[in-house]
């Protein structure tokens, strides 16, 4: 079912982060740093994949993000929503069924077998497709995804997510360049934001992670 009532975006933004805060998907650690996929430490780490498992959040967000994405993009410029493997797969499903849309796949790999396909599902030439995933840091990952749906002569100029970092400055070009355009719910900024209203952490950890979310690279840097 298409939802119908469109908060504010910033409204979505402070729900969002409440959410994705209540179900402990949000972890601050200054002491002992993540590692991210890049190899570099960072004090904060999200698992966007939590909220399959929590039904009224999971539907919320899952409405969040359609509202998002029709009123940026528009109600009638999709014709296939395309998810990123892995965890993706299950938010452009739930995308899909809301838009009354066909549903698609994309693997980071050829399987290596059978067809070798990326693609998985079916995908036409001229269909215009979106990519959701759960989230994206700077961008990068989104183009091989973006390259395998244009090899099918389909288009992709949007990209979704349920979580956007907004710390790296170069994201929103490396997309743009590409010609994607990057929807979401919120950023790190927002999750900051609501876990001091919430008192959610001490404040020397929300204080480290501030000035990580201020200038990441530095932070990095110091940190080797």
């Amino acid at each position: 079912m298409i939802p119908s009532a469109y908060p504010t975006k910033d409204e979505i933004a402070r729900l969002t982060a409440r959410m994705l805060l209540e179900i402990k998907a949000v972890h601050f650690n200054a002491a002992e740093p993540f590692t991210l996929a890049s190899g570099l430490p960072s004090p904060t780490y999200i698992d966007c994949r939590k909220l399959i498992s929590f039904p009224r959040i999971r539907a919320t967000v899952m409405d969040f993000l359609t509202i998002t994405i029709m009123r940026d993009a528009g109600f009638e410029v999709f014709d296939n929503i395309a998810g990123g493997e892995t965890a993706g797969i299950p938010f452009a499903a739930l995308v899909a069924e809301r838009m009354g849309l066909p549903m698609t796949y994309v693997r980071k790999k050829p399987k290596g077998y059978g067809r070798n396909a990326r693609i998985e599902g079916a995908m036409h030439e001229g269909q215009r497709v979106l990519l959701v995933e759960d989230l994206t840091t700077d961008g990068g990952s989104k183009l091989s995804f973006v390259d395998a749906i244009r090899e099918t002569g389909a288009t992709c100029a949007h990209t979704a997510v349920v979580f956007y970092y907004g710390i790296f400055p170069e994201t929103e070009k490396t997309l743009g360049d590409h010609g994607v355009r990057l929807h979401h719910l919120c950023t790190w900024h927002d999750v900051l934001a609501e876990a001091r209203a919430q008192g959610a952490f001490d404040e020397a950890t929300l204080a480290e992670v501030e000035s990580f979310l201020d200038d990441p690279r530095a932070w990095q840097a110091k940190r080797g």
